[in-house]
């Protein structure tokens, strides 16, 4: 059986910064957030596929997408399981799972255990960490 998983994305933190909007490198690279409803796709409608604004790979389609509120684009599961990675996330006096992508490593948000069916998940995702590819 042959390994169909994508080649980690390994590059410099210069090449990350020429490659990447400020906001983009900081969010993803320095694991920063946008403020709460400022940032895109927050509350897009539109149908088609998230990628990730490091590396491109997929990450969650529009039909996973769901109004949770919280003022960050919120998905109930990823385009598949291994698109993301789950770390453990001690800071700020909290403990929550950070979701990074697997290709890149960038991170993308934190996974909450407050979503709708068929998961219970909600997928809590700073816009500018993605790109949006309309279907």
């Amino acid at each position: 059986m042959s390994d169909t998983k994508t080649p980690k994305v390994i590059k410099s933190d210069r090449d990350w910064r020429e490659q990447l909007s400020p906001e983009q490198y900081r969010i993803l690279r320095e694991h920063g957030t946008e403020r709460a409803f400022t940032g895109p796709y927050w509350n897009s409608k539109d149908k088609g596929l998230y990628r990730c604004a490091g590396c491109n790979e997929p990450l969650f389609i529009s039909d996973t997408k769901f109004d949770s509120g919280c003022g960050w684009p919120s998905y109930f599961e990823p385009v598949t399981p291994d698109a993301v990675v789950e770390l453990r996330d001690i800071s700020h006096g909290m403990v929550r799972t950070e979701i990074r992508c697997a290709s890149c490593d960038g991170h993308l948000g934190h996974v909450f255990p407050d979503g709708p069916p068929p998961t219970g998940l909600r997928y809590c995702i700073n816009g500018y960490s993605m790109v949006f590819e309309p279907v």
